[in-house]
């Protein structure tokens, strides 16, 4: 079964007076939902929009590990080990917080930047933090594009540590129809344009979840953008 969550029906977060707007897809900060916490391995899913000069002040985070892709505008990364950078649309940045890490988000462009960050459960606990941001990783074009892995024998631009979980990126100049890759728990969000997921057409903002290794059909139209998660697990503690 595939479960179509709209764009309007994400819990409204952030701080609107700082020029901050939030969307969250799961249980996240003052919002609990029990029966929302994660979806497999995902446990955030945030489409962020902050004004010019807004962002988040310096904060922690440990044992996540974080993947941001800018829909427009510029962002601006700085963490605690003096790392600096910049952000543009179609950029991506995956950051693993492991034993710890402080970092600050902030919006540098003169509009409104529009990012969409997801937070993966990670299968080792408290290793040492690490970082990577890649320029255009998926340029626009035909197919599917590997953006995050953990898998060993898999060569993505932005390497995570959870190899049951792959992400890869779709940006179609025309229409387009494919099969997307099974798992065990498959998401899909849309960013730009309208996608077809088994039949159910998706928005900006809309995302899509299910459960079971189906063979998903899509269809794109030009000029969409959307992301998909494939995951073999949930999360196991031990």
């Amino acid at each position: 079964m595939i479960d179509v969550r709209r764009a309007a029906d994400r819990y409204a977060g952030g701080e609107p007076e700082a020029g901050v707007d939030t969307r969250h897809a799961f249980s996240f900060s003052g919002f609990y939902d029990p029966a929302n916490i994660r979806f497999g391995l995902l446990v955030a899913c945030n489409e962020e929009r902050l004004a010019p000069g807004a962002g988040f002040a310096e904060h922690t985070h440990r044992d996540t590990e974080i993947v941001t892709w800018v829909i427009e505008g510029e962002l601006e990364h700085r963490d605690g080990e003096g790392r600096v950078a910049r952000l543009r649309a179609g950029d991506a940045q995956w950051l693993s917080a492991g034993s710890g890490v402080r970092h600050v988000e902030r919006n540098v462009g003169g509009s409104t930047l529009r990012f969409l960050q997801m937070w993966l459960h990670p299968e080792v606990f408290g290793a040492r933090p690490d970082y990577a941001a890649v320029t255009a990783p998926v340029p626009p074009g035909p197919g599917l594009t590997l953006l995050a892995s953990g898998a060993p024998d898999a060569t993505p631009p932005l390497r995570l540590r959870q190899g049951a979980a792959a992400l890869w990126a779709g940006r179609p100049l025309g229409p387009e129809h494919l099969t997307l890759p099974p798992g065990a728990f498959c998401y899909l969000h849309v960013l730009r344009g309208t996608v077809r997921l088994d039949g159910s057409a998706l928005h900006p903002g809309d995302a899509a979840r299910a459960t079971g290794e189906p063979a998903l059909s899509l269809h794109a139209a030009g000029g969409a953008e959307y992301l998909f998660w494939s995951m073999r697990s949930e999360p196991a503690f031990s």
